[in-house]
């Protein structure tokens, strides 16, 4: 994945979690450092279809994690 496809989609996913930039890391937990539950990682992957125009499947929500797990996916999912 390109450096402009990384920063849209932390753009997207810190933007979703009501989050700095600087606050979220690849390796950061989305649940455990930055509060977020279950729905919210739901409402990343929703977003990330939207904004992307691609289907992730729901079986992924479990990798996506943080943004290192976000980017696998993506880079894994048909059509990126």
């Amino acid at each position: 994945m390109d450096h402009e496809r990384r920063t849209q989609v932390k753009e997207l996913v810190c933007e979703l979690l009501e989050l700095d930039e600087p606050e979220v890391t690849d390796t950061s937990s989305f649940v455990d450092v930055h509060e977020a539950d279950s729905l919210m990682l739901i409402e990343i992957l929703a977003g990330l279809e939207k904004r992307f125009n691609v289907v992730i499947a729901q079986s992924e929500v479990p990798r996506m994690v943080n943004m290192r797990g976000v980017y696998e996916v993506l880079e894994a999912t048909p059509g990126w």
